[in-house]
Order: structure tokens, then sequence, then C-alpha cells
């Protein structure tokens, strides 16, 4: 059986007293297994925060960003084994954002991706096609581009967040969104079908408390990889109820 994992990406947000206030209520909505993996994915500075509010309460953590390199002279880059020293199991790689705003290639969240593995962390890959290549019919070509630059998927999740939903109120219908999730698990499948069969794949783009039960409903979507409703957190654990089987 996949796992259900529901994971929030901070983004640059947060404070200590804010997040403290919902880290709490995270912990106290998390008393016992129902089956779905919560994880907060947070700016680096409050993984010391985090990582002492979270011990032993069943939710992970994870960064949002790691280096393909191990250690040198790469000033402001963060390295896989420094987020294992936190206690981070996750770490998101190739988020749009990156993408876009920072030039992330397909080559360099290859390498992002491969570091992420070979310091122990579980890496959240993310995939996605802008509002342009959607409607010039791209979507598959673009995803799969995506996909096949990454190599092994075993010890990972694969997230499909197209980008013209993120963050713009906007988002995939469930059908819309299960059609690519099925593409991708058929791409994945092409080459090891049990990987395929073991792969969570989570959809990012606009989830919330109203939309998220029909989302995690479809067949081959197996949690959310959720921005702005996971920094409050009857939003996020509304998200992380919708996610039960």
């Amino acid at each position: 059986m996949r796992t259900r994992l529901v994971a929030g990406n901070w983004k640059m947000n947060g404070s200590l007293r804010a997040n403290a206030g919902l880290l709490q209520a995270l912990k106290e909505s998390t008393k016992q297994s129902d089956g779905v993996d919560r994880a907060v994915c947070v700016p680096f500075p409050y993984l010391p925060q985090v990582s002492a509010a979270l011990a032993g309460s069943g939710i992970a953590w994870g960064g949002q960003n790691v280096s393909e390199h191990e250690s040198g002279a790469y000033t402001g880059e963060v390295s896989g084994a420094m987020l294992k020293e936190f206690g981070c199991r996750y770490a998101i790689v190739g988020h749009s954002e990156r993408r876009m705003l920072y030039g992330e290639d397909d080559a360099r969240v290859a390498a992002k991706f491969a570091a992420a593995k070979g310091a122990g962390l579980v890496p959240i890959v993310c995939v996605g096609e802008t509002l342009e290549q959607r409607e010039r019919g791209e979507t598959e070509s673009v995803v799969a581009r995506q996909l096949d630059a990454l190599g092994d998927l075993s010890e990972a999740v694969l997230a499909y967040e197209p980008v013209w939903a993120i963050g713009t109120g906007r988002n995939a219908t469930p059908k819309q969104a299960q059609e690519v999730h099925a593409f991708l698990r058929a791409r994945v499948a092409a080459s090891d079908k049990a990987v395929a069969g073991n792969l969570t794949i989570l959809y990012g783009g606009s989830v919330k408390a109203a939309n998220a039960k029909d989302l995690f409903a479809m067949p081959d979507i197996d949690g959310g990889l959720i921005g702005g409703a996971s920094l409050t957190a009857p939003d996020f654990i509304a998200i992380c109820a919708a996610a039960r089987r």
C-alpha cells in the first residue's frame, strides 16, 4: 500500500512565535496514527525550533531546498548532511519557484535529487507545467521530460504541481490532476513496475480544506504538497483528515 502523505511547504513565511502556536496545534491533532503521514518543510533558520518542537510527535520535517554539493565554497547553500543533522526526513527538490525564479533546470534538479538521496533524505521532487504549456497541449511532454531527468525514484516522493495553480487560487480539477498523476505513474511503471506501485505522488496547487477530499479521492493522488493552507492550523489539519483512506 502506498504511503499517504500531506506535507506543508511554509515557503518564506513564519516567525518563532507564530511557528510555536502552529506546531503545538499540529501536535495536538496528531494523537494517534490514522494512516496519513504528516510533514512540514520550513525555512532553514527554523529547523532547530521545529526539530525540538516535533521530536517524538509523529510529524516529520524537512527543508525546502538542498544543495547539489556536499560541502565547499558555496555561500548561502545548505547541504543534505546539514539537513540530516537537524533530523530532517524530507527535502523539497525542483519546486516550480526554484525552477522559475532561480533558474534551476532539469539537470540541476536531478543533481539535487541525487544529493538528497545520497544524504539519506527523502526528496519530494516537483514536476509541472505552466499555463501556456498546458494550453499548447504540452503537459505530458513537459512532465515526462522533468521526470525522465531524475533516474531511480525509489525512496522518493513525486509531487505534481501545475505552475498555473500555485498561489493563484486556481487549481486543477480532480479529473485533470488524476490524468497527470496516472500518466506519471505509468511513465515510471514502464521502467520499474514495483517502484511505480509504491511511489507516493502528491498533488500541489491551491489545495484547501474545501477541495482536498475530492482531490485525494482520485486513485493515483496520494496526498498533497500544501502551500498557504499549511500556515493555518485548522486548514492544514482538515486537509490531513481529508487524506485518510
